[in-house]
């Protein structure tokens, strides 16, 4: 089971993480949908810089773990 995950995201951390931060995305629009109410309740204002920014270092590790000429 493990190797059928892995192909699925071809044996790449940066498509893992893409594909889960597209499900993330996916899970908050329909909240924010349904009740955005309950988005403020999740998710409050002040974390999203912090969110972008992790987002874009944990984006950047999982990139240059598989460059090895970086």
């Amino acid at each position: 089971m493990w190797n059928t995950i892995r192909a699925w995201f071809k044996d790449s951390e940066t498509i893992a993480w893409a594909r889960l931060q597209m499900l993330g995305g996916a899970v908050l629009a329909v909240i924010a949908t349904t009740d955005p109410s309950l988005f403020n309740h999740y998710i409050p204002e002040r974390w999203l810089p912090l969110y972008v920014l992790g987002a874009g270092v944990i984006t950047e590790v999982a990139r240059r773990v598989r460059a090895k000429d970086m």
